[in-house]
């Protein structure tokens, strides 16, 4: 796992030293050594951290030249299966054994896009074609890797960060009010946008080419090599029995946790004791002759500690298990550095608790595979199966009987609500309980009056309704994630859902997530669930498979988990990746929040109405209502504002 970055069509004498300087911003990304190739004709220079985990050895540096001299490459990422490809390109002299040289010679033997369709993996790269002259950047195909690019102050710029290109003397910085709004609404910046206006996120499955001869402001269009949208709505669905489909999973998750088990440094993984990372380390435990190193850590908070689960499991499976219960205190010393570990804008609570196990997991280990994407692919949140229940029986009944039903939901507060329903647990089965009933009444009341399943799922996802109301001077904008899900058509209504997250949550959040908070300390991690293969398979089964009646999630991928680990063992209620943020709001945290939420702050940095914001912060105050994610979100913009944002007289961008 490395970093990049790197520009194009500057002009200045002092165009490697930048470079170098963008790379040295992101340096924790890649420790183990940096460097830079420029071809100053062209005012091009490419930049590199690398994090040494496929050859060691200087065979392996980057920059990296093809064989024949033709391409010029940064790589950030793992190809699993490249010595499959190296069997494949039978005319090469191999210089060493990396990944990022068996790339290179498939794009010299290949060409681009066929060299991409080829790989098994996750990476974000840039290749300078020396014969045509352009530049190419390239995302795999989920987008676990990161790669920002676009222009400021007439420079091509890209980089794995956006702290890299805020390196370049001409970075401008403006805030884009519209991408705001729709952090405010998602909790994170979706694709394409970046917080910052002239900067955008290269969509995942695609590459885009640029030329120096392109003027400045130029958008090089994205050229999809893969699309979850097109593999959903093309899959044919397999003729599966229970027992084959589980056989077929069985198959390709166990191939694709092996290939991903290939490194030259130490490798572990992060359990939480749940279905998708207890599945994940039973398969590497299947293929391992020692036990594997596990991680997990707990909280002294039972209602957030996933730790006792997860102990179960590494026990029952004979892995290496270290687990650390970690004290508000442990998790609250995260808080300041999110701002700049996730720089920009990042509204998901459980990066905290996601930066404390990574941090755990670096002290032994290198690379560490987590089970993310299983939910996504297989039906495992909650709104696949209730989002269309509710649908089917609110498109019949008038909107204004449905606005009265929601008045009576919200007549008692999610505290209210949390109290009855631990009086209703009892009895109950672990598929129906819920850990935070009083948030999911108060969910469904905010949704009772859409008018299209669309709309539905929007509120489903969202904090923030009216976005306008909140950011001043903004304007919704359409997602990437909206169109990809539309391709569709006319499918079940949990499926568009699903899709809906895989192109849009997974990548905007949870990878971006995962992904910071681990490299922020040089950890490699790995997502076997998002094999691309798996993913295409997991669209050839009919949702029944996925989501039975009794509305039990992602019921194949447990039939698997079921061959290795005793049912009891991880069948308990879904509670998340959380963290106690209610209660820290209103007492260790509420001088910091109150500080980044005053009154004439909000005024003078002039993004945000400063009217919504202290009503619901004295709500959460008073503990009439808990507001924490709402208000978490306003304070993880607030805190990134702070430390990233030029004057406010030069900050704001309107459009």
């Amino acid at each position: 796992m490395c970093g990049i970055a790197g520009m194009m069509s500057y002009r200045g004498s002092d165009l490697s030293r930048i470079v170098l300087g963008m790379a040295e911003m992101i340096r924790y990304r890649g420790p183990d050594n940096s460097g830079v190739w420029c071809d100053v004709d062209y005012g091009l220079a490419l930049g590199h951290a690398r994090l040494s985990i496929l050859d060691l050895s200087p065979a392996g540096r980057q920059p990296m030249e093809s064989a024949s001299g033709r391409y010029v490459i940064v790589f950030n990422g793992e190809i699993y299966n490249h010595l499959e490809l190296r069997e494949q390109l039978t005319d090469q002299s191999w210089r060493g054994h990396s990944d990022t040289e068996t790339l290179l010679a498939a794009f010299e033997t290949w060409g681009i896009e066929k060299a991409l369709q080829a790989t098994v993996g996750m990476f974000a790269l840039a290749l300078w074609d020396r014969v045509e002259r352009r530049l190419v950047l390239a995302r795999d195909r989920i987008g676990e890797k990161p790669l920002y690019y676009g222009w400021s102050s007439g420079t091509f710029l890209f980089a794995s960060e956006l702290k890299a290109l805020e390196v370049y003397p001409g970075w401008r910085g403006d805030i884009d009010r519209e991408a705001l709004a729709l952090f405010m609404r998602y909790a994170y910046v979706p694709l394409p946008y970046s917080i910052y206006t002239g900067i955008r996120k290269l969509l995942p499955g695609t590459y885009a080419t640029i030329s120096p001869s392109y003027t400045a402001g130029y958008w090089p269009e994205p050229i999809p090599y893969w699309s979850a949208a097109t593999v959903a709505r093309q899959a044919h669905r397999g003729d599966w029995t229970d027992s084959t489909a589980a056989d077929e999973l069985d198959r390709l998750l166990s191939g694709a946790v092996k290939g991903q088990m290939i490194a030259d440094v130490p490798l572990g993984a992060l359990l939480s004791g749940g279905i998708d990372s207890s599945t994940v380390v039973a398969l590497m435990q299947a293929h391992s002759s020692r036990p594997v190193k596990t991680f997990s850590i707990g909280f002294h908070e039972g209602e957030y500690n996933e730790a006792p689960g997860a102990k179960a499991v590494a026990e029952h499976l004979g892995t290496d298990h270290t687990e650390l219960y970690v004290s508000s205190d442990d998790a609250l010393a995260v808080i300041p550095h999110l701002p700049s570990m996730y720089d920009e804008p990042f509204g998901d609570s459980s990066a905290v608790p996601s930066c404390l196990v990574a941090r755990l997991a670096k002290q032994q280990v290198t690379v560490a595979l987590s089970g993310d994407g299983g939910d996504e692919l297989f039906g495992g949140y909650n709104r696949y199966s209730w989002g269309s229940l509710i649908w089917r029986r609110i498109a019949r009944v008038p909107a204004s009987m449905r606005t009265i039903a929601a008045s009576a939901l919200t007549a008692l507060s999610p505290e209210q609500w949390d109290r009855i329903g631990k009086m209703l647990r009892i009895g109950l089965p672990a598929s129906l309980r819920m850990t935070t009933l009083g948030e999911k009444v108060h969910k469904l009341a905010s949704v009772l009056d859409s008018d299209s399943q669309t709309e539905l799922y929007r509120r489903l996802v969202s904090l923030q309704r009216e976005t306008s109301s909140l950011v001043i001077g903004a304007q919704d904008k359409p997602i990437w994630a909206d169109a990809q899900a539309q391709q569709l058509g006319e499918r079940d209504f949990s499926e568009e859902m699903m899709l809906h997250d895989l192109v849009g949550y997974l990548t905007d959040d949870i990878l971006a997530k995962v992904d910071r908070a681990a490299m922020a300390i040089s950890l490699e991690t790995r997502m076997p669930l998002l094999d691309h293969r798996v993913v295409e398979f997991s669209w050839r089964l009919p949702l029944s498979m996925k989501i039975k009646a009794e509305r039990e999630g992602k019921w194949l991928l447990r039939q698997v988990l079921y061959r290795y680990v005793p049912k009891h063992l991880v069948e308990r209620p879904k509670m998340g990746f959380g963290i106690p943020l209610d209660s820290w709001l209103r007492g260790s945290l509420r001088d910091w929040a109150e500080a980044l939420l005053e009154e004439s702050r909000l005024k003078h940095e002039g993004y945000l109405d400063p009217g919504p914001i202290r009503t619901k912060w004295r709500e959460h105050l008073s503990g009439r209502r808990n507001r924490q994610y709402w208000l978490w979100n306003v304070l993880m913009f607030q805190a990134w504002l702070s430390i990233h944002a030029r004057s406010p007289s030069s900050a704001v961008s309107y459009h």
